[in-house]
């Protein structure tokens, strides 16, 4: 019986254990998509203690905690940081076989040297020692960043955002880049006029432009799109649940902005056709600034209508969706194709059962001018975990080039989170090592193992241009 959590966890074969102790583990993190906070970075926050750095804002948590029996007060009401810590550690024993379970105890690890399992029992010793720890100046959010050896960061920013806080991580001479990343999400947010019309007013005094037709915003995000790149940015992101392909004329985009900036509400047709369109231009945009472009499909976001009008959104009532994949996604890659406006572009599917629509789909617009320009991205949200990691790699692997894949981000809001770029090694390198040791790949272990240094680091480095040194000599 192995040990739970040992030195070797997840490896399951000695060639997996060297591919990830001299290979994987001493590479640097490139997180080029997060939601984290640039303010916390720039004044360099300090928790006071652990529920503020690891429950806050983690919806993960609240639906395990949900599940398990424990009252919305305890989890994100007026129950005190310790009371809503307690009612966590009620939990973790039954989040076994979750992903929950392997992330909790791999952060207290890593980050506190806490070994200790997480219960009832141990609940207010571990909180103790971490929130002590927390509140010394070795665990302020950029000592933390550095702890994981991250040197680049992507936040996630609207084109309002003033990128303030970017500008004085800059200024400060912070030694870990943290760039913005574009999410035009609301400016495409057509289902309510009353929200879309206030999103627009502010998105018109923010780019000093009026906004009374479709070019005008289109204008407006342009001009903001340069503010960004001015910025440090160079990729956008878009969160949707399905890719939309509802060919429409421009004067009738046109007609359909125009509805809606009257304060009238689309009919569903309308607001598919203006999405539609809205991507196509951003995608044009995207192609212009020579950007990479994300694509994260297939959530149905804030199903429990009650607890959204309570809670907002991102509180922990998503889920996958079923939505058409095939067809609209290979008719919008294929327009942007005609125009010769495709640019790098990483795909990100929700559903499992579309890994392999996925994969194959990146092999109709690759077109050799990069390695992997169409990137089959990460396991994303409900696939980010052991399972999901795998059927997305094998996926890859099967019908794509895993040795070009770009690798791992946290997508998280937790500066807790970065341990996820370790448990996607070990998944990775134990992979590989299975093939090995099963005779399905050669024992070519320096290349095997320059190819999981490349997936780890230096895909992503010069997929995204981004400036940072080589940190080995063996590529």
């Amino acid at each position: 019986m192995k040990n739970f959590l040992d030195e070797n966890f997840l490896l399951q074969t000695k060639t997996a254990q060297t591919l990830y102790h001299e290979y994987a583990a001493g590479m640097p993190i490139i997180d080029y998509h997060c939601h984290l906070n640039p303010k916390d970075i720039a004044e360099d926050r300090q928790f006071e203690n652990l529920t503020q750095i690891w429950l806050y804002g983690d919806h993960y948590k609240w639906r395990a905690m949900r599940t398990n029996g424990v009252p919305e007060n305890d989890i994100t009401g007026d129950a005190s940081d310790l009371r809503k810590f307690e009612r966590w550690a009620e939990t973790v024993p039954y989040t076994m076989r979750n992903p929950l379970y392997h992330w909790t105890h791999l952060e207290l690890k890593t980050a506190f040297g806490i070994k200790k399992l997480l219960s009832p029992a141990t609940a207010r010793e571990i909180y103790d020692e971490a929130s002590e720890k927390l509140r010394s100046k070795d665990y302020s959010v950029r000592n933390i960043l550095k702890k994981y050896n991250v040197k680049l960061v992507c936040t996630t920013d609207d084109p309002v955002d003033s990128l303030e806080y970017h500008r004085k991580i800059k200024d400060d001479g912070f030694e870990i880049q943290v760039l913005p990343a574009w999410r035009p999400d609301k400016a495409m947010a057509v289902e309510d006029p009353v929200s879309y019309n206030r999103y627009l007013n502010t998105l018109s005094e923010v780019a000093g432009k009026e906004i009374t037709g479709f070019s005008d915003l289109l204008g407006a995000l342009e001009k903001q799109q340069k503010f960004f790149r001015d910025n440090g940015s160079r990729l956008s992101d878009h969160g949707i649940e399905r890719m939309y392909y509802e060919d429409c004329s421009e004067a009738e985009v046109k007609s359909i902005f125009n509805k809606i900036r009257g304060g009238n509400r689309l009919d569903e047709d309308e607001v598919y056709k203006f999405k539609y369109a809205m991507l196509l231009e951003l995608a044009q945009m995207d192609h212009a600034f020579g950007w990479v472009q994300q694509y994260h499909i297939g959530a149905i976001r804030n199903n429990n209508t009650r607890l959204f009008n309570q809670l907002g959104p991102d509180t922990g009532f998503d889920s996958i969706g079923d939505f058409e994949v095939a067809l609209p996604l290979a008719r919008f890659l294929d327009k942007l194709d005609q125009k010769g406006k495709l640019t790098k572009t990483i795909l990100y599917n929700l559903n499992p059962g579309d890994n392999e629509v996925y994969a194959t789909m990146l092999g109709n617009f690759q077109d050799g001018s990069v390695p992997g320009k169409i990137q089959f991205g990460s396991g994303w949200w409900f696939l980010d975990q052991k399972d999901g990691m795998e059927r997305q790699m094998t996926a890859l692997s099967t019908l794509g080039l895993l040795s070009r894949f770009v690798g791992m981000l946290t997508d998280s809001r937790s500066f807790l989170s970065y341990p996820r770029h370790e448990y996607f090694r070990r998944i990775l390198c134990n992979l590989f090592g299975n093939d090995i040791e099963n005779g399905e790949l050669p024992a070519e272990i320096e290349w095997v193992g320059n190819i999981i240094k490349r997936i780890c680091y230096y895909n992503a480095r010069d997929y995204f241009e981004f400036d940072l040194p080589d940190p080995d000599v063996r590529k």
